[in-house]
């Protein structure tokens, strides 16, 4: 069972409403400086003002690249991302290319990734010999199982450290099925984060014990604040 402190360093409070303010920035890294996530993420616009704020904490600074379908073409997340870092972020979420997925063009999905993360690594060991933490969101709503496991084996590959389920945008989000099938193919080297839809600590913990190790969701502090292992831990002894 995880201490109060270990389930909030599995927390992504994520801020992806078109009509986030600068107040709500400044409130989220605020709530996450005092209950200590793993990560604020915002979009791109808001990472220098999320540096500021996340300044001296142990929160990372997270953005998303190609939010939120990845039909962005390859220079233009290449630009996003290598931006992004420059700008102070530590964390990308980068979306696949879920329509060249669907399509088929399995190549152009593997080159993408792959210079992707290649960029990252080597501007983020540029910008104060940082590393910069990559999740490659699949958006599993839209994929069968095939074209799942085959974005999962390409990011892998690639040197991926996440796997993320959903941008949160999608009809639905994370799901045990998928968690579990991330999870299997990857093994336990690859991390795997449960995105979309998930709001209570109940819906958080079904999504670890399937096999995940982080959640993103914009209920962090309320599913932080109920969050008790010694009722999980009871429970589990019944």
């Amino acid at each position: 069972m995880y201490s109060k402190e270990q389930f909030a360093k599995m927390l992504d409070y994520t801020l992806l409403r078109p009509q986030a303010t600068r107040a709500d920035v400044v409130r989220y890294c605020d709530e996450a400086k005092r209950l200590h996530f793993a990560s604020v993420c915002v979009f791109p616009f808001w990472v220098p003002v999320v540096v500021r704020q996340l300044g001296g904490s142990d929160v990372k600074i997270c953005t998303v690249v190609g939010y939120p379908f990845g039909a962005n073409s390859r220079s233009v997340k290449l630009f996003e991302a290598r931006n992004a870092i420059t700008n102070g972020a530590t964390e990308l979420d980068i979306v696949a290319n879920i329509s060249a997925l669907k399509s088929g063009e399995i190549a152009i999905v593997e080159r993408e990734v792959t210079e992707l993360l290649g960029s990252a690594r080597m501007q983020g060991m540029t910008a104060d010999a940082k590393r910069t933490l990559i999740k490659i969101t699949i958006e599993t709503a839209y994929l069968t199982d095939r074209e799942k496991l085959t974005i999962c084996e390409i990011a892998r590959d690639a040197g991926a450290d996440f796997i993320n389920t959903s941008t949160g945008t999608a009809p639905s989000g994370a799901t045990v099925e998928d968690i579990r099938l991330i999870r299997n193919t990857v093994g336990s080297g690859v991390g795997v984060k449960a995105s979309g839809g998930i709001r209570t600590v109940e819906q958080a913990m079904v999504m670890l014990n399937a096999g995940a190790n982080r959640i993103g969701t914009s209920s962090a502090v309320s599913i932080a604040e109920v969050y008790d292992p010694e009722m999980f831990l009871s429970e589990s002894r019944r």
